[in-house]
Parts: C-alpha cells; sequence; structure tokens
C-alpha cells in the first residue's frame, strides 16, 4: 500500500515538472514582433504567435516589425545638377516585411545587431540614394517638387531595401537650404516683375482715382453749393418752425401747468375729504363692531345667566324643593306620632311628674350651691393672685424673667439638637471659632425677642416696665392694700376709686385688669346661676 502511495506521489510530481517543463519551453510573441527559431530543423519564423523551443537542441530571438522612423540629414553638401551646393534634411519610415522570406532575411542581416547599428546601416543607403538623386536634378526642381523627390528615392531605395528585407513606407523632404543664397534669389525675377506689374497697375489706379476725384470734387461742389442754399432755405423755415413751435410748448405748458395745479389741488381737497370720509367710516365701523361685540357679550352672559339659573334649579331649587318636601312629611309623620304618644302617656307623665319635680328641685338646689361655693372660692384665689401680682415690683419682674430665661434660650437652641453633624471653616478673619460662635449666635437671637416682642405687640416694654412700680414703692402698696382688705371684710377687693390699683397714667395694670374681671364673672349667693 505505502508503495504505490509514493508511486502515486513520484507521478504526480513528474507530471508536474513535465507540465513545468513545458510551459517554460513555449515560447511566444505579439503581433509586432517575428520568433526566429533555429537549431534542430533548421531555421523556422513563428509571427504573432507561439511554439516550444527545445532547450540544448534549439534556441530562439525575436525581431521587432514595428515602424522605424529616422532622419536622412547629409552631413556634407549635396551638389545638384547646376553644381550648386545645397543641405537636404528628409525623413523617412520603414520596417521589416510581413512574409517569412522577408522577415528571414531580415534576420540574416539585423538579428545580432542593435537597433542604433540597424540604423547607422539603412541611413548610409538612404544617403547614398538621395545623393545620387539631388545630382540629377535642379535646386528648382528640388525645391518646387518635393514629392517627385520622395518618389524617386523610393523607387531607387526599393530595391537595396528589399535585399535587406525591409520596405519604404514613406520618404519626405523635411529641409532645403544653401550658403550662396540661391534658393533666396532664385525668385526675385518673378519678385521684380510682379513688383513692377504692381506699380503699373498703381499708377494707373491713381490716375483714374484722380480723375474720378477731380470730377467728383466739381460735382460735390455743384451740389455743395446747392445744398447750402437748400441748408438756408430749410434752416429759415426750420427756425420758424421751431420758434411757432415753442411759442405753442409754452402755451401748452402753461395751459398744462394750470391743468395739474388745478388737477392736483382738487386731488388734495379730494385727498383730505376721501381720508376724512374713510376715517368716519373706520370710526362708524368701529363703533359699530364694538356695538356688536358687547351686544354678543350681552347675549353671552344672558344665555350664561340663564344656563346658571337652570343649573341652580337643577342642582339647588329642585332638590331643595323635594327636600323639604320630604320634611314636611317626616315632620307630619312624626308630629302625628308624637300626638299620639302624647295622647297615650300624657296621663302617666302628670303622675310621675308630680315625684320627680320635687327631686329636681331638690337636686337643682344641690348643684347651686356646689357651684356657688366653688365660684367663691375661685374668685378668692384669682383675688389673692391679683394682689400678689399688684405687688410686683420690677425686682420680681427681672426675677420672674431670668427665672423664665433658661426656657427661652432651650427653645430657641432646640432646633440645633436635632442637627447631626457642624463643621466650622475659619476664613482667617480673626474671629473666633469654634463652638463660642453658635453660643454667640443663639445669644444675639435671644437678644432678638424683646424686639420681636414690640413688633407683635406693638408695645415697647421700656413703658410696660415704667408701669411697674420701683422697689421702694414695694412696702407702701403692702401697706394700703392691706388696710383697704382689712376694711372690706369680705376679702374682695374693693373697687379702685381712687386708682391705687392703677399706674401713674391711670391705665389698670396687668394683675389689677384680671382681677377685676374675675370678679365682674364670678356668681355671688345673690346671682345665682340659671339651671338650663
Amino acid at each position: 500500500m505505502d508503495s504505490w502511495l509514493i508511486v502515486t506521489i513520484a507521478a504526480v510530481v513528474v507530471f508536474l515538472l513535465l507540465i513545468s517543463l513545458g510551459f517554460s519551453m513555449y515560447r511566444k510573441v505579439g503581433p509586432n514582433q517575428a520568433l526566429i527559431v533555429y537549431g534542430m530543423g533548421g531555421t523556422k519564423v513563428h509571427k504573432g504567435g507561439g511554439t516550444i523551443v527545445y532547450p540544448y537542441v534549439q534556441s530562439a530571438k525575436e525581431l521587432s516589425l514595428e515602424l522605424m522612423s529616422f532622419d536622412v540629414a547629409p552631413t556634407q553638401d549635396l551638389y545638384t545638377q547646376q553644381g550648386v551646393a545645397v543641405t537636404v534634411e528628409a525623413v523617412t519610415q520603414l520596417k521589416v516585411k510581413s512574409d517569412p522570406v522577408s522577415i528571414l532575411t531580415a534576420a540574416e542581416q539585423f538579428l545580432s545587431k542593435s537597433p542604433a547599428d540597424r540604423e547607422n546601416l539603412i541611413r548610409l543607403v538612404m544617403e547614398g540614394h538621395l545623393r545620387g538623386i539631388v545630382g540629377q536634378l535642379t535646386v528648382e526642381q528640388i525645391v518646387k517638387e518635393p514629392e517627385m523627390v520622395g518618389n524617386r528615392m523610393r523607387t531607387t531605395v526599393s530595391d537595396d531595401l528589399n535585399k535587406m528585407g525591409l520596405e519604404v513606407i514613406s520618404f519626405t523632404i523635411r529641409e532645403v537650404r544653401d550658403k550662396n543664397e540661391y534658393i533666396s534669389n532664385m525668385g526675385r525675377p518673378d519678385v521684380a516683375r510682379i513688383r513692377r506689374d504692381a506699380d503699373v497697375a498703381s499708377a494707373q489706379a491713381e490716375r483714374d482715382t484722380a480723375v474720378n476725384r477731380a470730377s467728383t470734387a466739381r460735382e460735390a461742389a455743384v451740389a455743395q453749393a446747392s445744398a447750402n442754399q437748400d441748408r438756408v432755405i430749410a434752416e429759415t423755415a426750420s427756425a420758424t418752425r421751431q420758434a411757432e413751435a415753442q411759442r405753442d410748448l409754452e402755451l401748452k405748458k402753461a395751459e398744462y401747468a394750470s391743468s395739474v395745479r388745478t388737477a392736483q389741488a382738487q386731488a388734495d381737497k379730494a385727498y383730505d375729504i376721501q381720508a376724512n370720509i374713510q376715517q368716519q367710516q373706520v370710526v362708524t365701523e368701529l363703533v359699530r363692531i364694538d356695538r356688536v361685540k358687547r351686544e354678543e357679550e350681552t347675549r353671552v352672559q344672558e344665555v350664561e345667566i340663564k344656563r346658571r339659573e337652570n343649573e341652580l334649579i337643577a342642582t339647588v331649587l329642585k332638590p331643595a324643593e323635594i327636600e323639604r318636601r320630604r320634611i314636611e312629611t317626616l315632620a307630619e309623620a312624626e308630629r302625628q306620632r308624637r300626638i299620639i304618644e302624647a295622647s297615650g302617656s300624657a296621663e302617666a307623665t302628670r303622675t310621675q311628674g308630680g315625684g320627680n319635680a320635687d327631686a329636681t328641685r331638690l337636686q337643682g338646689l344641690a348643684e347651686a350651691d356646689i357651684i356657688r361655693a366653688k365660684g367663691q372660692a375661685e374668685a378668692e384665689a384669682m383675688t389673692v393672685r391679683a394682689n400678689a401680682f399688684s405687688l410686683y415690683n420690677q425686682a420680681a419682674i427681672v426675677d420672674k424673667l431670668f427665672t423664665n430665661l433658661p426656657d427661652i434660650v432651650r427653645a430657641i437652641s432646640e432646633p440645633l439638637s436635632k442637627v447631626d453633624k457642624i463643621t466650622i471653616v475659619s476664613t482667617g478673619d480673626g474671629d473666633g471659632i469654634g463652638a463660642n460662635r453658635i453660643t454667640g449666635d443663639i445669644a444675639r437671637i435671644v437678644a432678638q425677642v424683646p424686639t420681636m416682642f414690640e413688633t407683635l405687640t406693638g408695645m415697647r416694654l421700656s413703658d410696660l416696665m415704667s408701669r411697674i412700680a420701683p422697689i421702694d414703692s414695694t412696702a407702701t402698696r403692702i401697706s394700703s392694700n392691706g388696710s383697704s382688705n382689712s376694711s372690706n371684710g369680705t376679702g374682695n377687693p374693693p373697687a379702685s376709686s381712687n386708682g391705687s390699683s392703677a399706674a401713674s397714667d391711670g391705665h389698670l395694670s396687668a394683675p389689677a385688669a384680671a382681677s377685676s374681671a374675675a370678679a365682674t364673672t364670678t356668681p355671688t349667693a345673690s346671682n345665682p346661676p340659671t339651671n338650663k
């Protein structure tokens, strides 16, 4: 099995090598080239195709069949039939013929030569034939008949070129010149003759022109005189017509100006009148629009009022009427029920009422005594409190203020207890930082409490403090109040006839006013409360 695999691989490798060798042996050329194969089997020509060239026994070279173009310009002067030395420059195009015999002939001549060597050989042949043809012609023929020179050149060199396997496609004379100015002087006789004929023709033309000019001048003078006469007559008539036209123009201008001014005045007045009419129409239209708008608004309001009236009737009056009828019906039913119940329980009520009346009367008297005793006790307590307030002087007020000051400060600083964390940042302005800033802020807030009190109540604390008795008058007020209470004998505060409980300006102090109000509203034994 392995040997068969080796044999197969070897066969494939050999096959591939043979194919590669065949491809390498195959030579091909384009349509502008010819492949010359020589060696075993002789020399063969393949144009525009390909063939197999066996190595070691055959060789192949390519030969170009493209057009060759080069200048034919002999460096030495060429002498014509007249013995005039001229320099001729020409351009020729040649190529290898396409038949196999010519290709083999060209291969024999040029296959191993470079293109420059090949062109030099061909140029030498062409220059030799050009020299022979120029020697058989005159300068006039060379200059005036270049196509004839080209045809003779192609005919002359064709035999030599056939022997080289070449053919001439074209041969063109590009330039012919000489050092003796023969060519430039060759046309001078003709130029002189042409110039002479031109001068004669010019003189005749000038003579005819002068004659015609004189005749034309005479006729022009006659025509000019006639024209001047006609011009004077025409100018006179034209001036007359111009004057008449100017007069008519001025009259028309005056008439038109008057018409224009009249029309302008009428237009201005008409414009003002029309503007006033338009303004009046605009005002009228605005009034009409406003009237229509107001009428529409009135109609809309009437419709809205009617809608609201219907809505009220539907949503309030109708339900109210229905509710009234329902209540009346229920009330009538309740009244009838109570009448029936009252007729049944009247007798029982009369029997029971006699016993309950005495019990109710006795209970009311007991409750009245309790309320009266309670009121007297509250009145006495309020009287004592009022007397104590009336004895307050500035020291007591200050003591009360300082006693309640911690509660005020505690209430103000209570929101700070809800703060989780306080971050203090120093700004470097020199003020103290830290917790003392917080206590300082609270102290400033507490200091604003009197101002807030004065703002809310409209009363100044200084005025209130001025109404309170000073510290040195406390003993006097206590003694006067004691004598007043002892003379009264009832324990109730006497009616202030001389204003002893009032401040120096005649107004009651707050404790005195409270005491008076309590004494007024406290029930007494002579005015028992009504039992409702």
